[in-house]
This record gives structure tokens, sequence and C-alpha cells, in this order.
């Protein structure tokens, strides 16, 4: 799984987490995402759709690692998080700066995230 814009994650739908920096105050990024997530709700809510999962459309695109650490600590767990791309969205920079112009002033539907309306209700079988 690709980390997406640093707090969603390629392939599961409605989905976020909050994840701060590691290298500037953790409630920077806390913030933003919360903000973004609510621009995404409110998306959603506007367009009638129901489910939004990032989607990768570069499937050659290159992975790294998703944090840029070398404390043991992390070195030892890192193989437990997800993956972070090479480019944007996918990529986690650690910037205020761009992730400000991203999360807040960014497109919602930006072509990698898929919306979808509800799907058709199964049809439930009566016990015998």
């Amino acid at each position: 799984s690709l980390s997406y814009k640093g707090m969603m994650f390629s392939d599961v739908p409605n989905f976020a987490s909050t994840f701060g920096y590691t290298n500037a105050s953790w409630t920077l990024k806390a913030d933003l995402t919360a903000e973004y997530v609510c621009r995404l709700i409110n998306h959603m809510d506007r367009t009638g759709t129901v489910q939004c999962t990032p989607r990768v459309t570069d499937p050659d695109m290159p992975v790294e690692p998703w944090l840029d650490f070398s404390s043991g600590y992390v070195q030892r767990g890192i193989g437990k998080f997800p993956n972070q791309g090479s480019q944007k969205p996918w990529k986690a920079y650690q910037n205020y700066a761009l992730d400000l112009v991203t999360l807040r002033l960014g497109k919602v539907d930006d072509g990698t995230m898929v919306f979808s309306k509800a799907r058709a209700k199964a049809k439930v079988a009566e016990a015998a």
C-alpha cells in the first residue's frame, strides 16, 4: 500500500489517519489533515458519492520507505509501515508549505481519488 498525501492509503476506501511531521510541530500536519478530510467529506456530500479511494495510476512509479529516519526504532519497524511513491500525491514531503498548498488549497477531485456512488443493495436470501 502507498501513502496518499500522507493520510490515506492506496486502494483503501473511506479511511484517513493522522501522522504529523517528524521535523516540525506534529499538530501542523494534524490540522491540515483534519481540514482536508472535512473538505473531502463535504465534496462527497455535494456530489452524492459514498466512497472515495486513492488509486495508483502509474504502476511503475518508484517506491520509497514512508519515513526517511535513521533511528533504530524506526528502522526496526519500517517494514510495517506503508510505502510512499516518488511523486505527488504519493510522496510525503514533510514540508508544511507544500502541504498547505496541496491540502488546504488543492483540488479534492485530483484525478487520483476515485469517487463512487452507492451500490445497488444486494438481495438477502430469506431463511426457509
